[in-house]
């Protein structure tokens, strides 16, 4: 009975100490870590889960899943963690978001079909870095020719850069495939004879709103759906404000004497302008406009702060 006691004892005491022992070590490691430079921990990734393919016994796709959300993570603690005021929705380098892509292609890697990581890497790839959104979305065409998603997904790269012919051509490829919607062929045209212009703009983001596979790709398009109307408002205002300096030579003291003039505008999309408790004009995301009297024109309130774009 004793004998079997200490088997037993002994080894449960040598493990206890053991696991002691760790416990002090890691903490003393840990207050002994040399601190890293900003961006460091960016600059790769942990594990490459790519190269695990074929070696997880058919759990690609619960791993491809794991970079997903890894990515959608990533981009929203990037966020949290930055000392800007606002986001801007072109350019998302300022916060240093190196591993966005190596996680989409580690997703789409382990799942060459994952549709959610293609969309969510069209909607923010893009303001990182254009190749690597285009790269991502050629292998995905490479790997679901079927897939008319992701041939709107690249026309839009295209046509974030300008590149209008390239775009149309891209749509017009995406247009042949069985399945497509009306709106590829449109996409065609309008990149063709306006591709800048705002109708198209709206008609793109109008498209990826209502097809976002993710709440942070279906906030991003709500967002520039946001920014088109607010310029559209602007224009529409701006147009009243200099018709009445040429006819009164001054600017208006202040936007309650154009109020009637406002009555009788018609904003594109059937929008109307949005009033405030206050009673100011306000933009769709509830921003107060202010009179800018030196250039006589309405802007948005820069004492304002705008929400991150994309939290």
């Amino acid at each position: 009975m004793q004998s079997n006691l200490k088997q037993f004892i002994l080894p449960l005491i040598i493990v206890a100490t053991a696991f002691a022992a760790v416990f002090v070590l890691s903490s003393k490691l840990e207050h002994m870590r040399p601190s890293l430079p900003n961006g460091y921990q960016d600059s790769d990734l942990v594990l490459e889960g790519k190269r695990l393919k074929g070696y997880v016994m058919g759990a690609e796709g619960l791993l491809a899943d794991w970079y997903w959300i890894l990515s959608l993570q990533y981009i929203g603690g990037k966020i949290v963690e930055s000392s800007q005021e606002t986001i801007n929705l072109d350019d998302l380098t300022s916060l240093t978001p190196w591993l966005l892509y190596p996680y989409l292609d580690n997703a789409t890697d382990l799942d060459p079909k994952f549709s959610a990581a293609y969309s969510y890497g069209a909607a923010v790839l893009p303001a990182i870095d254009p190749q690597k959104a285009i790269d991502l979305m050629a292998k995905g065409i490479r790997n679901n020719p079927e897939n008319w998603r992701l041939y709107q997904y690249l026309g839009y790269i295209y046509w974030r850069q300008k590149k209008y012919q390239a775009a149309a051509d891209t749509y017009e490829a995406g247009s042949k495939i069985s399945g497509a919607p009306p709106f590829m062929r449109q996409m065609v045209a309008s990149m063709k004879s306006k591709g800048g212009d705002r109708e198209t703009a709206r008609l793109m983001y109008q498209q990826m709103f209502s097809e976002a596979e993710d709440e942070q790709s279906k906030r991003n398009a709500q967002l520039r759906l946001y920014e088109i109307d607010s310029l559209e408002e602007r224009d529409a205002v701006n147009r009243i404000l200099l018709d009445f300096k040429q006819h009164s030579g001054r600017c208006p003291a202040a936007f309650a004497d154009i109020f009637p003039e406002l009555r009788s505008v018609t904003l594109p999309a059937g929008k109307e302008f949005q009033i405030d408790r206050s009673n100011d004009i306000v933009d769709p995301t509830g921003i107060p406009y202010v009179l800018d009297k030196k250039k006589c024109e309405m802007v948005l309130d820069p004492e304002s702060k705008i929400p991150k774009s994309i939290s």
